[in-house]
């Protein structure tokens, strides 16, 4: 059985000090609020630029207060860092570094993470990943507009355009620095989860929220190591005149000395990391909402260790499927067939986990709490994006549709919405614990209303846009004949945006009123089964109050007959479930 860790174990006096307690703690509980307020900040930095964008689209002429007029490269700017700080500052930070630091190291039973001291060098490593992308914006020729993906030789030459001087440096290096971070974590969280569990805690005793963040961090030591190697030879490209992603080419009349590189090894590089990435932002969602599902329902997961090993293989097949991101770059329709069929394959464990969470809510008693209504409305956003998939998945489909709305529809509903849904689903869960007090109902149903019916009225139209042929990166339409009839269905898009991203406020002073205003929580408001919910609220320094709990039962025993109460406790005393 797993032991603790000494370097755990020497970690857990309590700091003494403001600076050692809430700056530069090694404390999990503390890190994993560090890492959520990052994101916190940086999703609303990104959704600021999704509505510049909108608002241009729309009104191209216009002149904001503060921005004045936005030019077409400063909207290419948008695009690419919208993308980058949504994808790595918050899809990534937050789900992972954020709740998965807070909670694991306790639902395992663990003292704190094995490697305290890489765990706090791992938030501040992000954090100066963030600044420095941030002060991409504040440089001569301001940020690049390359897009999120980076493509070379457009990345790869500092002349290609405005933005891709300085601006472009400073973002590879965000990427790297942020990549250092993640496989700082990363190693934290495997070790963590294989070496500190408690007593009784076997492997399929874990709730699936550990097994996602255990699988996500497999994905991420196996997928950033590779980002660090591409941007570091991104970099060399572009300051130090070596080749490997440059050919021989013409740039503004010009005959660059680059030659024999590939434009294509940059794609596979940065794809190879990509589509894990994709599932680096939607396993630690899925977890939890298999958790709440079950907790709300009041019923016992429906098939466990088929969740389990779904989850497994999701993670195995996204490193298989990478080169349907590259249909469009003339790869045989050999290799383009055996791309398809990997990423139609992926979608039988997304199919097994979608019913196995249908199965968790037939004929459960099922409370509409708050953070059951996000984990349903997760659950419907990855059904209604994971539908778009098999279309894109088809090389005969995907070439058509590829340079559309169709596909940031897609993938902003499976990957963006549904993740930042879990992320919300997980604050209203597991807020009482962090900070002993209950969230308003009411304002989170609100929150819950405006942002589900606002997410499928700013996507679902946006892939009918793409099915039209309506371009994506162009940055306004009003000079293009035959996409005038799409500006109507434009406007209604950015009107929901607007409203929807507004509703968000709503969520913020619900946050931080609650935090000091909120109605004190009990230890276990939810009548919930796993351990943070066997500790103090919010939990001691070392989690356990120097106790160390001992695993009896599953983690989702819910309605077994003979039991005292409708649930029983991981650390309870052992009793014969009837399922």
């Amino acid at each position: 059985m797993a032991t603790h860790g000494s370097a755990a174990l020497e970690s857990h006096a309590a700091p003494q000090g403001f600076i050692r307690k809430w700056i530069f703690s090694l404390d999990h509980k503390v890190i994993g609020l560090q890492y959520y307020f990052l994101a916190l900040a940086a999703v609303f930095v990104g959704m600021f630029l999704s509505l510049l964008m909108r608002i241009h689209m729309i009104w191209p002429t216009v002149a904001l207060p503060l921005v004045g007029e936005i030019k077409p490269e400063t909207y290419l700017s948008l695009v690419t860092m919208h993308g980058t700080i949504m994808v790595f500052f918050v899809l990534t930070t937050a789900p992972q570094g954020g709740f998965g630091n807070y909670f694991l190291p306790i639902q395992i039973g663990a003292p704190d993470m094995a490697f305290p001291v890489l765990n706090m060098l791992s938030f501040w490593t992000t954090f100066l990943g963030f600044i420095v992308m941030l002060a991409a914006f504040f440089v001569t020729g301001g940020a690049p507009l390359h897009g999120w993906t980076g493509y070379a030789p457009l990345s790869a030459l500092p002349s290609a355009g405005p933005g891709e001087g300085l601006g472009a440096d400073l973002w590879i290096i965000s990427i790297a620095i942020f990549c250092i971070g993640a496989l700082m974590g990363a190693l934290n969280f495997i070790t963590t989860t294989l070496d500190m569990r408690a007593k009784g805690m076997s492997m399929m005793r874990m709730p699936l929220t550990c097994w996602a963040w255990f699988i996500t961090a497999i994905l991420g030591l196996l997928a950033f190591g590779v980002l660090l190697s591409g941007g570091i030879l991104l970099l060399m490209d572009r300051n130090l005149g070596t080749s490997f992603f440059v050919p021989l080419v013409t740039v503004n009349g010009q005959l660059t000395g680059h030659k024999g590189g590939s434009p294509l090894l940059w794609q596979h590089l940065f794809w190879f990391f990509g589509h894990p990435e994709v599932y680096i932002a939607i396993l630690p969602a899925m977890g939890l909402c298999s958790q709440l599902l079950s907790v709300f329902s009041r019923k016992p997961i429906f098939g466990y260790k088929a969740m389990v090993y779904a989850m497994l293989s999701i993670g195995f097949l996204g490193f298989m499927v990478w080169g349907h991101h590259m249909f469009m770059s003339g790869m045989s329709p050999y290799t383009a067939f055996a791309f398809s069929i990997m990423t139609m394959a992926i979608g039988v464990p997304s199919a097994i986990k979608t019913f196995n969470w249908l199965g968790t809510l037939v004929r459960g008693k099922i409370r509409f709490s708050s953070p059951m209504l996000f984990a349903i409305g997760f659950v419907s956003l990855f059904v209604s994006g994971g539908i778009s998939g098999p279309f894109l998945a088809q090389p005969v489909l995907d070439i058509p549709l590829h340079d559309t709305a169709f596909v940031p529809a897609h993938f902003h509903l499976i990957m963006g919405v549904a993740s930042i849904f879990g992320i919300f689903a997980a604050t209203y869960y597991w807020f009482p614990k962090m900070f002993g007090r209950m969230m308003n109902e009411s304002l989170a149903r609100w929150h819950f209303w405006f942002s589900f019916i606002g997410t499928y009225c700013i996507f679902m139209p946006m892939h009918y846009l793409g099915m039209a042929a309506q371009p994506r990166r162009y940055s306004q339409f009003t000079e293009v004949q035959y996409l005038a009839r799409l500006i109507p269905l434009n406007k209604f898009i950015t009107y929901a945006a607007i409203i929807t991203v507004f509703a968000q406020l709503i969520f913020v002073a619900n946050l931080f009123w609650s935090m000091f205003k909120g109605k004190k929580a009990s230890d276990n408001p939810w009548e919930a089964t796993t351990l943070e919910w066997t500790t103090a609220t919010p939990p001691p320094h070392d989690s356990f109050g120097g106790r160390t709990p001992v695993v009896h039962n599953g983690p989702y025993e819910y309605s077994v007959p003979g039991a005292p109460r409708d649930f029983v406790m991981q650390s309870d005393p052992a009793i014969k479930a009837a399922h």
